[in-house]
């Protein structure tokens, strides 16, 4: 259900014949990490809109400062390797790619690291003059986790895709 509570997100039904389903992540303390607590009602969300006849299309977005900033850092900074993989963590990040419908993410400010990786999930990008793309997780010690140096090569090339994720630099609309 679209009026259904949500913690982390603004969920909708809008549109001249209230066909369009939008998803606003709603976490803006935190620069909309995505955090457990998010990617799960972020996945019911979705699940919400797929089974809604009247739902046409989906637009995914954040907002002006931040699509999503990443991976919520502080909620995964204390977990080993084993609790992460025991645990399926990242489990389920894949649902976008997995909706049926089309799905535009709708872009301005930072889209970083699992954030990038959220946008680059749905079928279409529209970026705003304001967005940020990267993969800064080589600055963390890290790689990309959810698929993004696949995607992400798929997106730009090899050679800009090499230097973001090696780098951690960004690039904009």
């Amino acid at each position: 259900r679209a009026g259904a509570a949500f913690q982390y997100l603004l969920v909708q039904k809008t549109g001249a014949q209230k066909n369009v389903g939008l998803i606003q992540l709603n976490r803006p303390q935190a620069l909309n990490a995505l955090c457990e607590g998010l990617m799960a009602e972020l996945r019911r969300a979705l699940e919400a809109m797929e089974s809604d006849p009247e739902v046409g299309a989906i637009v995914l977005t954040g907002s002006q400062k931040a699509f999503a900033a990443g991976a919520d850092i502080k909620e995964m900074q204390n977990k080993t390797f084993q609790e992460c993989y025991h645990g399926g963590f990242l489990a389920g990040w894949d649902k976008v790619s997995l909706v049926r419908k089309p799905i535009i993410a709708a872009v301005n400010g930072y889209a970083l690291g699992g954030g990038c990786e959220l946008a680059m999930m749905c079928d279409i990008i529209y970026a705003g003059e304001k967005a940020q793309f990267g993969q800064p997780e080589i600055l963390l010690g890290t790689i990309p986790g959810a698929g993004g140096t696949q995607r992400l090569t798929r997106a730009v090339g090899k050679s800009l895709a090499m230097e973001m994720v090696l780098t951690g630099d960004r690039i904009s609309a």
